[in-house]
């Protein structure tokens, strides 16, 4: 579809002045009964695919919605950036196109419209299931797909294939749609002759919970002897919430991680379980109370008991023994998944598991970076792209479920029980991070500047930081916990006790990206401190390369997943 692109970003004056002539009502009031009634309580979310100039996004966000643009064409969308710049707090405005849609699945948003208005037939007939598929995963309960089909042909260079509402109707039902409405032939409203219009309505009838409904037999019904079938299932929960960046490759409806990341998260969440001292052990993790744990051996998990679960970080350095030891631990850990929950997780027969794992052999090395090529090293471990975007989804109410049933597990094992352990206890060894761990870096690199001569300030007021500053976590971590150094900021007492557990607006973070990106570059200034930050930024914000190393990209990237965690977990605006 390049060529096709390419007329659209060639001639988008014409276009622009073309599209503009007509209203939004005009040329949709063939599905007019169902446009989102406008309402102050309640914002539908909007995926508005071709956007365009924006003339569409823009009756949407002024009928109380929150929209997502995109637009391949870069002329377009930068008219439409421009036309509809006073709803820059509504309009999300992305640089995508079918059958990827990389940028718009990253941010793990469901869509309660989806609309292609004059796009499908410039879609070639071998990928429409692709991208059917990819609209249907993106709609929310009850969502709505609208596509306006074009028939006939352009006198241009734009490339148009047939296209007809059997097909549609065929793609629907292949994926669980109901075909509400049909509409009838209607004539061009540019008064082209030859060209008439036609648009189809579909629906998601439900929320689709079959994936829930699996995930809650591994959480209560499935058979356990020890917690490791909700050890890899919390693993993958916070992987899926924090790590959008860590899907290798969507194909064939299954979804690709690093193994080696999956290992590593496994040892953070057992570290605190296992290593804690009480009279003599750790909190036991299995019936078999003189059974040891197949992961914890002597050359791997025994010689890192010095590190926490926190210096086990994305981007971290390990040199010497250390660096051996963590690479056998993983190894260790991931031949425990391997043969126990990834075997013993199926449904229906044993042979249909859930999980599936690729390793690959690796060698101990002298030095170890925990960045995504390291990670990926170790292989792949594989699920279904429907379990994958379910577990992204409802993270934030899966996991205490999954935490609440781990601690009863626990709770029942002989040697825990017989020591009494604290209820409290329990929970504090299954938090994934100590806040203030990694906020005391900040503080050092703070306090390193000030005593060099350096005047810093709020990155969002710009005035001088005074001694009562705080750090704020932009995206909150009551919300999301994450300690990555793009996400702490310097602020003022004042303004961080305002933001509290809430996001900023587009408006304020658009207006303090200069301070950011300031900040970041002179906090972070040496190559292992850069390493690690572009290291983190990689894995846990949507859309950025492998070789990312400006931090403007990773600005934009930190506003895609703000605007994903404010959606996902209706987190309030600052």
């Amino acid at each position: 579809m390049s060529k096709t692109i390419d007329f659209y970003h060639q001639n988008a004056e014409f276009l622009t002045e073309q599209y503009q002539s007509l209203t939004f009502e005009q040329v949709h009031h063939s599905w007019q009964a169902h446009w989102p009634l406008a309402s102050e309580s309640e914002t539908p979310k909007v995926l508005d695919i071709g956007a365009g100039t924006g003339r569409d996004a823009m009756w949407f966000v002024q009928h109380h919605c929150d929209v997502y643009a995109i637009e391949p064409a870069t002329a377009l969308r930068e008219f439409g950036k421009k036309y509809t710049q006073q709803y820059v707090d509504k309009i999300t405005w992305l640089d995508d196109q079918l059958p990827e849609l990389k940028s718009i699945i990253e941010l793990g948003v469901r869509f309660d419209y989806i609309l292609l208005s004059a796009i499908w037939m410039h879609i070639a007939p071998n990928i429409r299931a692709r991208c059917f598929r990819k609209l249907a995963n993106l709609l929310a309960a009850n969502g709505k797909l609208v596509i306006s089909l074009r028939y006939g042909d352009f006198n241009d260079t734009r490339v148009a294939y047939p296209v007809s509402v059997v097909e549609l109707e065929q793609l629907a039902k292949e994926h669980a749609l109901q075909v509400n409405t049909v509409s009838p032939l209607d004539t061009d409203e540019l008064g082209r002759s030859g060209v008439q219009w036609q648009t189809v309505v579909m629906q998601l009838p439900d929320d689709g919970t079959g994936d829930l409904i699996k995930i809650r037999q591994i959480i209560v019904n499935d058979a356990k002897s020890a917690t490791y079938k909700l050890a890899l299932l919390r693993t993958l929960l916070r992987i899926a919430d924090a790590h959008p960046g860590a899907v290798l490759e969507r194909k064939n409806n299954k979804v690709k991680l690093p193994l080696g990341l999956v290992g590593l998260y496994w040892i953070r969440q057992f570290k605190r379980l296992i290593d804690i001292d009480i009279n003599g052990f750790g909190i036991q993790q299995s019936n078999a109370s003189k059974k040891g744990l197949g992961f914890v051996k002597e050359a791997g998990w025994n010689k890192l008991k010095h590190l926490t679960a926190d210096d086990l970080a994305i981007g971290a350095v390990f040199l010497g023994d250390e660096a051996k030891a963590l690479q056998t631990a993983i190894r260790d850990t991931l031949t425990t998944i391997q043969t126990g929950p990834v075997t013993f997780i199926y449904q229906g027969c044993k042979s249909k598991t859930l999980f599936q794992m690729e390793r690959q052999t690796t060698r101990s090395t002298p030095s170890l970076v925990l960045d995504l090529e390291t990670l990926t090293s170790f292989g792949h471990f594989i699920l279904d792209e429907s379990l994958w975007e379910c577990l992204r989804l409802y993270s934030s109410w899966i996991e205490p479920l999954v935490v609440n049933q781990w601690i009863a597990e626990m709770r029942r094992y002989k040697l825990n029980e017989e020591r009494g352990i604290p209820l409290q206890t329990y929970y504090d060894c299954l938090k994934w991070i100590d806040e203030s761990h990694d906020t005391r870096d900040v503080r050092g690199k703070i306090a390193h500047l000030q005593q060099a001569g350096y005047e810093l300030e709020s990155v969002w007021s710009g005035r001088r930081l005074q001694a009562d500053y705080q750090v704020d976590h932009c995206l909150p971590f009551a919300y999301w916990p994450n300690n990555d150094k793009w996400n702490l900021l310097p602020a003022s007492k004042t303004e961080n006790n305002k933001k509290r557990a809430r996001v900023p607006t587009k408006a304020r973070l658009s207006e303090s990206q200069p301070r950011i990106v300031n900040w970041w570059q002179l906090a972070w200034q040496t190559e292992q401190e850069q390493n690690r930050f572009f290291d983190e930024a990689i894995l846990s914000l949507p859309n950025l390369p492998l070789t990312c190393r400006n931090f403007d990209d990773v600005f934009q990237a930190m506003g895609l997943q703000i605007y994903g965690i404010k959606s996902r977990l209706l987190v309030g605006e600052w």
